[in-house]
C-alpha cells in the first residue's frame, strides 16, 4: 500500500531511484515510526512523512519524521556518532526497527560557511531555567590561533513578542580565506551572505532564503546554509546537540523561525540572563556591530 512519504531529490540521489520507489510504494517503509524530530509517534498511512537520511563516512541511516516537523533532507554526521546511535537503537529496540532516532550533528573543521579558515564550533552547557545557553569560554584568541564560535540561545523581544534567538560570537577576529592581515571581517562576510545590519532590536529582520536552523529532539543541532550543489549544508554544527529551554523551543515552533544575531569577538560575551543579553545586544546595536536575519525552523 502506498505511503504518505516525501523523498527529496537529495535523499533520492543518495539512496537511488529503486530504493526510493520501494519506499514510496510501501515495500520498505514502516507503518508506524517515532518522529526523529519531535519523538512522538507517526503513521505513514495517514500522516505526511519525511525521509531523513543521516550520512557518515561509511554508514547511512534512514529515519522518518512528520513532514510538519522537518523536511526530507540529507544530514551529514560523524561516523562514530552514527555508529553509536545505531548501536543504542539496536539495544533499545529488540530485533531492530526502521524508525531510527536522530543522532547529534557534530562540529566540523573549517570556519562554517567560509572555507579555508580553520575553526570549530563549541558545544555549550545546558541552560538554567529562563537563562540563555552560554557560549564556550570567550578568552581572547592568541595570534595565529583559530577562532571558535560561541552560540547563545535566548528569547529576545521584538516589541511585545518573544522571538527565539541565537547570538553568534567568535572568540577572535575572522578574516576572509587566505587573509593574513588579522583584520576582523566576520560581519562583512555575513553581510555578503545576506545578513543585514541591525538598527532596532524591536524590529524582526527579514528572512534569509536557503538558510535554516535545525532543531531535533528538543535540541539545537545546526545552522544550515544553501549548498553550492543544491540542498543545505552546515554553516555551524554543534559537537553535541545543545539543550534549549522549553520557552525557546515553543517560541521557535510558534513562529516557525529563529532570529540569528552575529557580533564581533568580545562584543556581547557570556550573559547569564536574557535581560542582560538584550542589554548587551542593545549596546552592540548602538555601535553598529550587529547583523541579523530570520532563519526558518527545520524541526521542533
Amino acid at each position: 500500500m502506498p505511503r504518505m512519504l516525501d523523498v527529496s531529490d537529495e535523499v533520492r540521489s543518495e539512496i537511488g531511484d529503486d530504493e526510493a520507489d520501494r519506499l514510496l510504494g510501501g515495500d520498505r517503509a514502516p507503518d508506524s515510526y517515532e518522529c526523529t524530530s519531535c519523538r512522538t509517534p507517526g503513521d505513514t498511512h495517514v500522516e505526511p512523512t519525511s525521509t531523513v537520511l543521516f550520512v557518515g563516512e561509511e554508514t547511512a541511516v534512514l529515519a522518518f519524521a512528520h513532514a510538519r516537523c522537518i523536511p526530507s533532507q540529507v544530514v551529514p554526521v560523524a561516523e562514530e556518532q552514527l555508529v553509536g546511535a545505531v548501536r543504542s537503537i539496536s539495544q533499545s529496540q529488540p530485533g531492530g526497527g526502521p524508525d531510527l532516532a536522530a543522532p547529534g550533528v557534530p562540529g566540523a573543521p573549517g570556519f562554517p560557511g567560509f572555507p579555508g579558515t580553520p575553526a570549530v564550533a563549541p558545544s555549550a552547557p545546558a541552560p538554567a531555567p529562563a537563562a540563555p545557553v552560554g557560549p564556550a569560554p570567550t578568552q581572547p584568541t592568541a595570534p595565529g590561533q583559530a577562532a571558535i564560535l560561541g552560540i547563545t540561545c535566548g528569547l529576545v523581544l521584538h516589541g511585545k513578542v518573544g522571538h527565539a534567538s541565537l547570538v553568534v560570537e567568535p572568540t577572535g577576529p575572522v578574516g576572509r580565506p587566505g587573509s593574513t592581515s588579522g583584520e576582523d571581517e566576520f560581519l562583512d562576510l555575513l553581510q555578503d551572505a545576506g545578513f543585514q545590519p541591525v538598527t532596532d532590536l524591536d524590529e524582526t529582520p527579514d528572512q534569509l532564503p536557503g538558510w535554516s536552523v535545525l532543531v531535533a529532539m528538543g535540541k539545537l543541532h545546526a545552522i544550515l546554509q544553501p549548498a553550492a550543489a543544491g540542498g543545505s549544508t552546515g554553516w555551524w554544527q554543534a559537537h553535541q546537540p545543545l539543550q534549549v529551554t522549553d520557552a525557546w523551543r515553543m517560541a521557535a515552533s510558534q513562529l516557525s523561525e529563529v532570529t540569528m544575531y552575529a557580533v564581533p569577538a568580545g562584543m556581547v560575551g557570556r550573559q547569564p540572563r536574557e535581560d542582560l543579553l538584550r542589554q548587551a545586544l542593545e549596546r552592540a546595536v548602538a555601535l553598529g556591530q550587529v547583523v541579523a536575519a530570520s532563519l526558518p525552523l527545520a524541526g521542533t
